[in-house]
């Protein structure tokens, strides 16, 4: 999460490392791959020289210099007018559930998918104040998503730390003391969750835009949303099986956390800019490739990681039995060479609520031994360079273009100036930086 990337993983479309295929009803994809403004392209392969950079409207450049604020200013007018409405609805559900939702958003991680969001629509194309303002809520409505994604992910995990502070299952555990139970608190925590995501469905919903680009934008929520689903779903599907193929951890990794967080906010941004479809899926497919380098630093984080920078216990992947890439290949691999001592300290504290630091310690020397570690690095080098490899071929935007670059490999964790810990995991940050 050191071996050499199986050849064929470039040429075969349904890899896990390759990026996303046409959207449904997504128009023909013969044209080149063009934005609109981005004049002087080669039709032939639409890899022209780079459109020379405009003056942004004073609105446009104030989200440019600080995108993280700006999602959080349309942050704060949404969970303003959903808390009324909650609120007004029943003050008990207002205070208990719709107050740590809108608390748990607008503290955020570091923003990173409405980041990418953003500079994916600027590389493409220079949008007027109506369209800034569409970016923002799009945005805004990511944020959201995100926020139900991880709510539900606490609880079904367990997991009592989320960005340093209690997860909202335990906050509300604790707020009934003696009167609560693990069935309430779960159970409400969903509920929450669920509230998110009505508020990110709501904001979709009433955001401004033209016919074309709406029904393009709404084709892509669906699919992330389908995708988010599917890959939670075999990531407890790889946990109740003890499946550890590498296959099935691949497929879970690109489902479950890289095409939400980096392939779909890039192709959320451009279709915001009516970018042509193939170019659209030419950034996803970027973004893809750095998606999962960032899942793979993720599982990293998840054994390696430091607790008071990542805000959460390290090692709860192995307790939780999780199909990561770093243990299918350190199980591959051991059992591969005969190593049966460290097949069964893999397979013992695989999925035991219970391992001990000495035990994690047993398991992260097998992961040193086998190789496994070594590899996943490898692989995630890799895949930053063939994401950003992808975003180089592209007529874009150059200011745009580098700072998409930055980004990509700030969520590879392969720029100098990546902090490591997950985004989302981290206390109290504005998430510029790096992006679950």
């Amino acid at each position: 999460m050191a071996r050499t990337q199986d050849p064929r993983a470039a040429r075969a479309p349904a890899h896990p490392d390759a990026g996303p295929g046409p959207r449904p009803g997504e128009p023909g994809t013969g044209q080149a791959a063009l934005c609109p403004e981005a004049p002087g392209a080669d039709a032939a392969d639409g890899r022209p020289g780079r459109p020379a950079p405009a003056t942004p409207h004073p609105e446009v450049a104030a989200v440019d210099a600080d995108i993280g604020r700006a999602v959080g200013a349309q942050l704060g007018e949404l969970l303003a007018e959903r808390l009324q409405e909650a609120r007004a609805t029943d003050p008990v559900s207002g205070r208990d559930i719709a107050e740590r939702i809108a608390r748990f958003t607008a503290l955020g991680g570091r923003r990173m998918r409405p980041a990418l969001l953003w500079w994916a629509l600027r590389a493409c194309a220079l949008p007027d104040h109506g369209r800034a303002r569409a970016a923002l809520r799009v945005g805004a409505a990511v944020e959201l998503l995100q926020t139900c994604a991880l709510v539900h992910d606490d609880v079904m995990d367990s997991s009592r730390l989320r960005r340093g502070r209690p997860a909202l299952h335990v906050s509300l555990a604790t707020q009934y003391g003696a009167r609560s139970t693990d069935v309430f608190a779960g159970a409400a925590a969903v509920l929450a969750g669920d509230l998110a995501l009505a508020w990110a469905e709501d904001t979709l919903a009433e955001t401004e835009l033209p016919d074309p680009v709406r029904r393009r934008v709404r084709t892509v929520w669906r699919v992330m949303r389908g995708e988010m689903v599917a890959g939670q779903y075999l990531d407890l599907h790889g946990q109740v099986t003890a499946d550890r193929s590498a296959l099935l951890a691949l497929r879970t990794a690109r489902l479950k956390s890289a095409q939400y967080s980096a392939a779909r906010p890039l192709e959320l941004g451009a279709v915001l800019a009516g970018a042509d479809p193939l170019l659209t899926r030419r950034l996803a497919g970027a973004g893809a490739l750095a998606g999962l380098a960032f899942q793979l630093r993720d599982d990293l984080l998840g054994v390696y990681g430091d607790p008071s920078r990542t805000g959460k216990p390290a090692g709860d992947d192995i307790r939780e039995g999780k199909p990561t890439l770093l243990v299918a290949l350190a199980h591959a691999r051991a059992t591969a060479r005969g190593r049966l001592a460290d097949v069964a300290v893999l397979e013992s504290a695989l999925g035991d609520p219970r391992l001990t630091p000495a035990g994690l310690d047993a398991v992260r020397e097998v992961l040193e031994a086998t190789g496994a570690r070594a590899a996943v690095e490898e692989r995630i080098d890799r895949l930053a360079a063939r994401a950003l490899a992808r975003l180089d071929s592209l007529a874009l935007d150059p200011v745009a273009g580098d700072r998409l670059r930055g980004l990509l490999r700030l969520a590879a964790g392969t720029h100098p100036d990546a902090a490591p810990p997950h985004p989302d995991r981290e206390a109290g940050h504005a998430d510029t930086a790096r992006p679950h």
